[in-house]
């Protein structure tokens, strides 16, 4: 979807379709109550018939109205007043979105902007939440579908509406790091839901030296024998059971100061975990394939930085292999030994992901870094 700023009151904008808030109970925000001044009291009509309390996820779109040049206003429920904070103000943008994806309008101005945000009165948070939710809302995944459905995606562009028109540049900013956070959120949600015969460690790794292409940062991906050599002797035994060769994965992103101490994120990349020999029960195991996310989440915040050029210097380290009962597979009571060099002895072959990790964390120490972020699933 496209996204742009404007200023400039609801009762002038020529729109498919504008967006305002209603509280409970009833109360107009301010920008209903300029609708509703020209419009005669419409609004104030319709309300007062009980059609919409206010509530939250209430919704009531309304067409013709009295001497607006908008096609349609949507009036969306912000529950009360003094509790609408940072999640009721994500909820109600969501919601709004929702309500408004299957009608016919291509375009819509939202005035949810001018809401007071219980801790973030600024422009800037309330349109790049707005980006991000607007995106995430309409996400679909249906890349895998033999038969593609033609159904229309009736919204193409929000407008946000900003009180005034020195708002106009901040409100550019935040729609620039919106979508480039949205961006990186859709590449973590479309890994995590590829299937584990797509989404293998070898794609992972692809993927990643993709994105160090796009944006012109070190990718390295060390195979099975460099992992070998290296000692990561936890790593390797949770792939054993896998004819999927296992992948480490090393991204460098340098945005900030030569000699800055990066920060470093460590993401568990288990294509598929079926527990090993600790088998996991049947039921949901599909569900194990969101076992990478963690990965993904590295992957998709790398992407972020990138496109933001982000000022800081950043490590990624992504572990990835399968978790699979082979004749090969680690046994409970097995014993390995860390790239750190101590022993660990494996009770439950399900507890790859400790085991997977502590190897890249122990990795992680070399670049001497300000932080470290571990993202499991």
């Amino acid at each position: 979807m496209e996204f742009s700023v404007k200023s400039g009151t609801p009762e002038k904008q020529r729109s498919g379709c504008l967006i305002v808030g209603v509280f409970e109970t009833r109360k107009l925000s301010a920008a209903a109550e300029q609708i509703d001044e020209v419009a005669g009291g419409a609004l104030s009509v319709v309300l007062r018939r009980g059609d919409l309390e206010g509530r939250i996820g209430q919704a009531l779109l309304l067409h013709n109205i009295p001497n607006l040049p908008s096609e349609r206003v949507l009036l969306i429920g912000c529950g009360k007043e003094k509790e609408f904070n940072e999640a009721r103000y994500r909820d109600v943008t969501s919601r709004a979105i929702s309500a408004l994806k299957d009608t016919g309008a291509t375009e819509v101005t939202s005035y949810l902007v001018d809401l007071e945000v219980k801790g973030h009165d600024d422009i800037a948070w309330k349109i790049r939440q707005a980006v991000e939710v607007g995106e995430s809302t309409l996400y679909r995944f249906d890349q895998l579908k033999s038969k593609q459905t033609n159904g229309r995606r009736a919204l193409k562009r929000m407008v946000l509406a900003v009180p005034k028109r020195s708002d106009l540049d901040t409100g550019e900013r935040a729609i620039k790091e919106g979508v480039a956070i949205a961006a990186g959120m859709k590449l973590v949600r479309d890994l995590g839901n590829l299937p584990s015969n797509l989404c293998t460690p070898t794609y992972l790794a692809e993927q990643a030296q993709e994105l160090g292409k796009k944006f012109n940062f070190g990718v390295t991906v060390l195979e099975r024998d460099d992992v070998e050599k290296l000692g990561m002797g936890c790593f390797l035994s949770v792939a054993r059971g896998s004819r999927e060769p296992p992948k480490f994965i090393i991204l460098e992103y340098r945005g900030g100061k030569e000699g800055d101490a990066p920060i470093a994120l460590v993401g568990k990349g288990i294509t598929f975990d079926t527990g090993g020999i600790s088998i996991k029960p049947s039921d949901k195991m599909d569900e194990m394939k969101f076992d990478m996310c963690g990965a993904a989440t590295v992957l998709g915040t790398l992407h972020v930085a990138a496109e933001l050029q982000l000022g800081l210097n950043l490590i990624g380290l992504i572990p990835t292999c399968e978790n699979m009962p082979d004749g090969q597979a680690t046994k409970p009571g097995d014993v390995v030994k860390t790239l750190s060099g101590q022993t660990v002895e494996i009770l439950n072959t399900d507890a790859e992901g400790r085991l997977i990790l502590c190897d890249a964390l122990t990795y992680a120490e070399r670049y001497k870094p300000a932080a470290v972020i571990d993202i499991a699933t």
